[in-house]
């Protein structure tokens, strides 16, 4: 399936995240993480945007980026590839460093900001490494406290929502991060609210892709991914769901793992359950999918079916 375009305009906020390349890490040291900040400032002078918040974990990256006039596209290029050159350089290799395109969502600011910039500063305590903020040191939570000084990001105007008094500002967002400890792993901040590139309301969504010119594509559930799949390969989805490696049930189990992977709103650990199949397996069967041509149009005439059939396919 062609990928969606990035959706820009000026004074856009997105959550950014970079993930290493098959889940590898992509800091071999402190001076790694310096580095980046190095390139940070640098991306923040050049295009004029503004990072709002970002924390660095072991394989992946989060950053809250506003752009001026200069699409996020091209910020984030100059930031993936000049961190990925001092990687090779420092440790002596060539290749990758991170997995992909960056997965970037535009969010509401006046809705979801707040709530982003805790979320993304409280990512080392969901994941069990401290069991505080403040005990993480490569999170721009420090410097919104007033601990660290980081001249590329922005703390003002996050802060400035809580007080116009620095001091109180500090005090109350500090409040607000630990009222956020017990909160576990949202979607929305992942995967957005429509398209798995926008986080916001309907009427949020609609004027900004009017604003842009795109049309809002219909979403499909799992229960429809299946029963198209079972329909195109004519068998039951007690056959899709057997035990065994028998045609073409193998065959629309693939299709079905594709569909799902270029489905951002959709999980493969959802297909895999539903399946009672090892995920790892739907994944390589979704990746030869992906190596062939004429998989490759199949899924994309299954998914403009379903986004386009408002009757959908019924199970067999």
């Amino acid at each position: 399936m062609a990928r969606k375009p990035r959706i820009h305009y000026p004074s856009a906020v997105y959550h950014v995240i970079l993930r290493g390349n098959a889940g590898a890490p992509i800091f071999f040291s402190d001076l790694d993480r310096y580095r980046l900040y190095l390139i940070f400032q640098y991306a923040v002078e050049r295009f004029s945007c503004r990072i709002h918040a970002f924390c660095l974990m072991n394989n992946h990256i989060h950053i809250v980026v506003q752009t001026g006039d200069i699409p996020l596209s091209r910020i984030m290029q100059n930031i993936s590839l000049r961190f990925t050159k001092w990687i090779n350089y420092s440790q002596s290799r060539t290749g990758h460093l991170f997995q992909g395109r960056y997965k970037a969502i535009l969010i509401d600011a006046d809705a979801y900001l707040l709530e982003l910039v805790r979320y993304i500063h409280l990512n080392p305590v969901r994941a069990g490494i401290v069991a505080a903020a403040d005990e993480y040191p490569w999170s721009g939570h420090g410097a919104y406290l007033g601990k660290e000084q980081l001249p590329w990001l922005t703390t003002d105007y996050v802060l400035s929502m809580f007080s116009t008094d620095a001091e109180q500002a500090r005090k109350a967002y500090d409040s607000f991060a630990q009222d956020g400890v017990g909160e576990g792993k949202r979607s929305d901040f992942q995967s957005g609210t429509c398209e798995g590139r926008i986080l916001g309301s309907d009427a949020f969504t609609d004027e900004i892709l009017s604003m842009v010119d795109q049309k809002r594509e219909q979403e499909y559930s799992l229960s429809e991914v299946i029963a198209t799949v079972c329909v195109h390969f004519h068998i039951s989805e007690e056959m899709l769901k057997a035990a065994g490696k028998a045609r073409p049930m193998t065959e629309a189990r693939a299709v079905a793992a594709a569909i799902v992977q270029t489905a951002p709103h959709l999980r493969l650990t959802d297909l895999a359950k539903v399946l009672g199949r090892d995920i790892s397996a739907l994944g390589k069967a979704a990746q030869r999918i992906a190596g062939d041509v004429n998989s490759r149009r199949l899924v994309s005439e299954l998914v403009d079916a379903m986004q386009t059939d408002s009757s959908k396919c019924p199970k067999l």
